[in-house]
């Protein structure tokens, strides 16, 4: 089953299981990578996608919510992983790009067509630093697509 991104799954399980190879087995590389680095993050389900820790956002027009702070997607082409993050003035994520060279990195977007791609290591330590970096509860509210 090629799935893209957002999917109906109720678990993590369920999600990882639906997936085709290589491609299951390298987000459950990641997400074995992420539960073993940041254990205080519970995993959690955001719109049929698995993230990892939740945090209270609130717009400035007074519209909240609550969210994941790391989250992952098989897309057709890539692996995203989304980190909402802010250190200082800036996404976390941005801030490892150049550590990143072979992933596409946005404001709080990863992405990479394989884990090999990556170095995990870097991965580990963005996912540490993003649990120390929770956004607060006048963040911008999640980024995502």
């Amino acid at each position: 089953m090629a799935m893209q991104g957002k999917s109906t799954a109720a678990t993590h399980e369920e999600y990882l299981s639906a997936l085709a190879e290589p491609r299951q087995g390298e987000l459950r590389a990641l997400h074995e990578l992420i539960r073993a680095t940041v254990p205080e993050l519970a995993p959690t389900m955001e719109f049929g996608m698995p993230g990892y820790g939740r945090y209270h956002y609130r717009y400035a027009s007074g519209r909240e919510g609550d969210w994941a702070l790391v989250m992952l997607a098989s897309n057709k082409n890539y692996i995203s992983l989304y980190v909402a993050a802010v250190v200082g003035e800036r996404y976390l994520a941005e801030s490892y790009a150049d550590r990143l060279p072979e992933a596409s990195v946005g404001k709080s977007c990863v992405r990479f067509k394989r884990l090999s791609d990556v170095d995990t290591g870097v991965l580990a330590e963005l996912f540490t630093v993003a649990a120390a970096h929770p956004p607060g509860e006048l963040a911008q509210g999640p980024n995502m697509p």
